[in-house]
């Protein structure tokens, strides 16, 4: 299950792109004229199939510009006897989808042994008229603040040149995935969703019962989720129970046995005073001098809590930060490479989560949530402001209300994740009366470095060829472990620069 999360953060192939005016776009093609032509993708030796579906940006309206939906199919290895087809629908928002591409080659291979994998890069991601804005990539840049109010008036002021922001709210693209289903001529289809992917999944599934065979849910994102409201909540709870594991564990606790208050210490002297340190470059061995702000750290070390393999990293982090050296955090935070390019495009993230989240935000409910936390209201600050020079798009009534259904639906949540913990899963579920809720005691939000990884795979792939829960045994996961506490080194020490 490592490679199926992991493809959530790779960058999409594209191999088709653009947004367009309607007299110069070609109409839309039916399955009875071939849609798809092989093709080979960067990175991948295998024959693909791949195509684009036009369809209008405005759906609504009918007229105007286009969009060239993205599509690659990665054929079943054994096509005699068919299985649906699964769609993997990426997370973000504003992942490409078609970035899992190669995964499906070689690690994920065997869930193509009977079925089609089909991949849409949603509108606004990969392929499909990618609402990225350009930025700055010094070093300094990744210990900003997560949208600087410049930052998003020139993101919007370029790409409302060749898009209508309106028009990239997930329900739009759920009727968009219907049409490439239709398009590829499949009657039903198993969907597998990832984080955002799984409101996707659960928008789709309210609005095209009758298409969905089943549905795979990780790491849940309802509809009424709120985003960043929560943030913070979940974020302590991760951070308590990783704190926690490593006071339990005797590597971790000899090597970092006051962590918990080196935490509260450092944090509390970043708020007195940003730190500022020297950076090397490792491109020219150059130093820079870099500012790491309180607020910031913690929302770093917030995200590092994703997947066990960072979070496991976080002890020596917080440890020798409160020593005052910030070497190991910049290293776990400004990219080696900084000229790759972003896997989240920031314009159709800022679409979907200003028109379904943030304009739910109470700013006194955001405010009680936050306090006493490491993390208070950073993240609800960035984004209701961000989202306050961003255009919000219609909704359909209802849409914030839970989903219910009769299709079969495995949901899996990892206990230790800080951002869709376990509770998310079971509010969904609640509502779903075929569906079967897995918890993962030792897996965050991406299950990147659980050992046992073919006990999550093979549970998958198992309900998916069932097409039930009845019957799916799912106790091997209580033997999913997590790599150990990064303890090297921990006893080093730096003149402190906390404050400088």
């Amino acid at each position: 299950m490592l490679r199926l999360c992991a493809s959530a953060l790779l960058v999409g192939l594209s191999v088709s792109c653009g947004a367009h005016d309607a007299p110069d776009a070609p109409p839309p093609r039916t399955p009875s004229q071939s849609p798809l032509e092989p093709c080979q993708l960067p990175g991948i030796e295998e024959e693909l199939r791949c195509g684009s579906l036009t369809v209008f940006e405005n759906r609504r309206s009918g007229s105007g510009r286009t969009i060239d939906l993205n599509v690659v199919v990665l054929p079943a290895l054994d096509p005699s006897s068919p299985d649906a087809p699964l769609f993997e629908l990426a997370g973000g928002p504003g992942i490409a989808a078609t970035g899992a591409a190669e995964l499906y080659v070689t690690e994920m291979r065997e869930y193509r042994r009977h079925r089609d994998v089909v991949l849409v890069d949603q509108r606004g991601t990969g392929g499909s008229n990618p609402l990225h804005c350009p930025h700055e990539t010094t070093p300094q840049s990744f210990l900003d603040e997560m949208f600087p109010v410049r930052y998003v008036e020139k993101c919007r002021e370029e790409l409302e040149s060749r898009a209508d922001l309106t028009q990239y709210t997930t329900p739009v693209a759920a009727d968009d995935l219907d049409d490439v289903r239709a398009w590829l001529g499949y009657e039903q289809i198993d969907l597998l969703g990832v984080s955002y992917g799984t409101r996707a999944a659960l928008v789709y599934l309210r609005r095209y019962p009758e298409r969905v065979r089943s549905a795979v849910l990780m790491g849940v994102s309802p509809t009424d989720h709120k985003g960043p409201l929560h943030h913070a909540r979940d974020g302590q709870r991760a951070m308590d129970l990783l704190l926690a594991d490593c006071s339990a564990d005797q590597d971790c606790k000899r090597a970092f046995p006051e962590v918990g208050r080196q935490l509260v210490e450092v944090l509390e002297a970043l708020g007195r005073q940003p730190a500022r340190v020297p950076y090397v470059l490792p491109e020219t061995g150059a130093k820079v001098a870099v500012e790491i702000r309180r607020e910031v750290f913690a929302e770093k070390l917030r995200s590092r809590l994703y997947d066990p393999h960072n979070a496991r990293r976080l002890p020596a982090v917080i440890h020798h930060a409160a020593l005052g050296n910030f070497d190991p955090f910049l290293e776990l935070i400004i990219p080696a490479t900084r000229t790759d390019p972003d896997f989240i495009a920031d314009g159709m993230y800022l679409s979907v989560t200003c028109a379904e989240d943030t304009a739910l935000i109470d700013p006194a409910e955001a405010a009680r949530l936050g306090q006493g936390t490491f993390f208070g209201e950073y993240r609800v600050f960035q984004q209701r402001r961000a989202c306050g020079l961003w255009p919000r798009g219609p909704l359909p009534d209802g849409y914030h209300q839970p989903v219910e259904s009769r299709t079969p639906v495995l949901v899996i949540s990892g206990f230790m994740d800080p951002v869709t913990p376990p509770a998310w899963g079971a509010k969904v579920a609640r509502h779903l009366p075929n569906s079967l809720h897995v918890v993962i005691p030792h897996h965050a939000h991406i299950p990147a470095g659980l050992s046992r990884m073919e006990c999550l795979d093979g549970l998958t792939m198992e309900f998916l060829r069932r097409g039930r829960v009845e019957g799916l045994d799912a106790s091997c996961v209580s033997q999913m472990l997590p790599p150990p506490f990064v303890v090297e080194g921990a006893h080093g020490t730096h003149p402190s620069r906390v404050g400088e």
